[in-house]
């Protein structure tokens, strides 16, 4: 999910230097719904993983 995340932020940046105001403000915005869910997604797996006891990787 964070390789979506980049691969959107850079179709953002690209659309922009290009000047395509519209696209660029769709991909940014979905890169950062997918950047934000994989970063609670993160934060949900390093809480089980303490609770389980087992050291993080």
């Amino acid at each position: 999910m964070l390789s979506w995340s980049l691969t959107f932020l850079v179709l953002a940046v690209i659309a922009a230097l290009l000047g395509f105001g519209g696209i660029a403000g769709a991909a940014a915005g979905i890169a950062k719904i997918l950047f934000f869910v994989f970063l609670v997604l993160l934060l949900v797996s390093a809480v089980a993983g303490a609770l389980r006891g087992r050291p993080p990787v």
